[in-house]
């Protein structure tokens, strides 16, 4: 009778584990997959395409990008990134990365809004000059620590903004940003979900953005990978260069302060 107890105590036990289990094996795998594939990140190749683009004269000025000012500096690239937003006081405006290449492209090439917008993304045939000087940029970061100062009345107020859009709910399943990223241990089939609010996971989530998606075949950009977070929230995607995305990138950033960034990384 004894035994007969303790088999069924035991079994219970694994039972109930399994899910736990399964969790963490499937964790374990993708983080073998991934480090398998890291040392040939096809990112590299947009890295490479994107210095090309920076240094190449194009436009009605026949101008380069590398007298771009990213907020170090005209030309200064190296670093740059990691304290993105910012404030930029030409502007007077906060601007992540992808809004300051429009300035700069308009400014500098000569080229209009819609052209400097043209493609952010890229399509099957079709790639994308703006990913490539984003891959280019970042990567310019890595191994250094996320420094987001939002010490500027206007990035203070982006920030504050940008967390009011991560909790906000609506669309048509109500959802927020929040409902998926502000839990420990949420997931979405074999996808972990990191919690935003929780600073390790902040930072080991947006220190990996841009992205080569093996899925997809491109790398993809912060701008892309909350567009697609709101298509995926049923709520309209705001248009390219937005505010509404430098603001959530704002949050998102200075949330992940202290982080090494280590991208154009690698995700499924």
């Amino acid at each position: 009778m004894r035994r007969t107890s303790h088999y069924v105590i035991a079994t219970a036990i694994i039972v109930a584990a399994a899910p736990a289990f399964a969790q963490t094996s499937a964790t374990d795998e993708i983080a073998k997959y991934r480090q398998l594939l890291a040392d040939g990140n096809p990112a590299e190749l947009w890295e490479m395409r994107g210095e090309e683009l920076w240094k190449k004269k194009e436009g009605p000025q026949k101008a380069s990008l590398e007298q771009c000012d990213l907020g170090k500096g005209p030309g200064v690239v190296k670093g740059a990134y990691v304290e993105l937003p910012r404030h930029f006081k030409d502007v007077n405006k906060v601007m992540d990365v992808e809004q300051r290449l429009i300035h700069c492209r308009m400014t500098l090439q000569g080229l209009t809004r819609e052209q400097a917008t043209k493609k952010p993304f890229a399509s099957p045939g079709s790639p994308s000059d703006i990913e490539a000087l984003v891959s280019y940029i970042t990567a310019e970061s890595k191994g250094m620590k996320m420094a987001v100062t939002a010490s500027h009345p206007q990035e203070k107020a982006a920030y504050e903004i940008g967390k009011k859009i991560f909790f906000y709910r609506g669309g048509a399943h109500d959802f927020a940003c929040a409902t998926c990223h502000s839990t420990d241990g949420q997931r979405i089939r074999l996808q972990e979900l990191p919690n935003i609010l929780n600073k390790s996971n902040a930072q080991a989530a947006y220190t990996t953005w841009p992205a080569y998606r093996v899925s997809q075949g491109e790398v993809r950009t912060m701008q892309h990978r909350l567009n697609d977070c709101f298509r995926q929230q049923r709520f309209p995607e705001p248009l390219y260069g937005s505010d509404v995305i430098t603001a959530v990138t704002m949050f998102l950033a200075k949330n992940a302060e202290g982080g090494v960034f280590n991208a154009p990384a690698l995700k499924r």
